[in-house]
């Protein structure tokens, strides 16, 4: 029988951060298998983990509804399974998004972190058209925008439109057309929605609608966060080695904190969060 392990990544408490599957040995398992598991279970991602060598896998990632070629939430997770198994050090995962290593540390309160290195991040103007369509699913207009960050559509292994929101309460009061945002989204190709209100230069609080992953918000979203932090750096807004702090989770009862910075010289960045078993 298959050993589904259950926890929450970006967070040290089980009620907080973002729900995971893990499967650390998904070997001789279908494609079908690995969806019919996700389904079940219901989280936003479930990772499904091959061992290719040693502290070598290959890990994929389905939500309830299809197959994702890159998860955040569900790497730190399996990475804290594995760190906790198979002790602190780097591990070498292969996803279909390309090699995404991972460096699995022991923190002074006894948990452990596990901080990955992204695929490449990339990141253009959103046209007007997405904009428009994307405001008119939200419910929000122009106005509710922050002009500072312009919209763009980010990638960090997978799509996501960014909007900044003007005002922490804007970004609060999110009540938007899933079906409508869902069937956009599944025709331009992006992930989640990444709306995003800046504190402060470094201090972020944001949001992930996921309607194709028939989720309507996600806790945390380790992806996302990657591409916000290569938007920034491509922005000018971000140095080399800067770290940003992530809020996410906040207005849903489910509290996430995410830490991420861009590498010098190289297209990645880096994001680090903790990890808790659920089970």
């Amino acid at each position: 029988m298959t050993q589904v392990l259950k926890y929450a990544a970006f967070t040290t408490v089980p009620s907080g951060g973002n729900p995971a599957g893990v499967v650390l040995d998904a070997r001789d398992m279908s494609d079908a298998e690995m969806l019919a598991i996700a389904a079940e279970l219901g989280y936003s991602e479930t990772a499904f983990l091959l061992s290719t060598g040693e502290r070598k896998y290959r890990i994929r990632f389905f939500s309830p509804l299809a197959e994702v070629s890159f998860c955040g939430h569900a790497t730190i997770a399996s990475s804290v399974a594995l760190g906790e198994r198979i002790g602190p050090g780097t591990v070498e995962l292969t996803t279909q998004a390309g090699p995404v290593p991972v460096e699995i540390a022991a923190d002074p309160a006894g948990g452990i972190t596990a901080t990955l290195t992204s695929p490449p991040t990339s990141t253009r103007p959103a046209s007007e058209e997405e904009v428009r369509l994307a405001l008119a699913t939200l419910g929000w207009s122009a106005d509710d925008l922050d002009p500072a960050y312009p919209a763009h559509v980010a990638n960090a292994g997978n799509d996501h439109l960014v909007l900044a929101a003007a005002t922490r309460d804007r970004l609060a009061d999110l009540d938007y057309d899933f079906d409508a945002l869902g069937k956009i989204m599944a025709e331009l190709g992006w992930i989640t929605v990444h709306l995003f209100w800046a504190e402060s230069p470094t201090v972020f609080h944001a949001r992930d609608p996921f309607p194709p992953g028939g989720i309507i918000e996600d806790p945390a979203t380790g992806a996302a966060a990657a591409a916000f932090t290569g938007y920034l750096r491509d922005l000018g807004r971000l140095d080399d080695g800067t770290v940003l702090t992530i809020h996410q989770g906040v207005d849903m009862g489910r509290p996430s904190l995410l830490r991420c910075a861009a590498i010098s010289g190289d297209a990645r960045v880096k994001v680090s969060g903790t990890a808790v078993s659920i089970q």
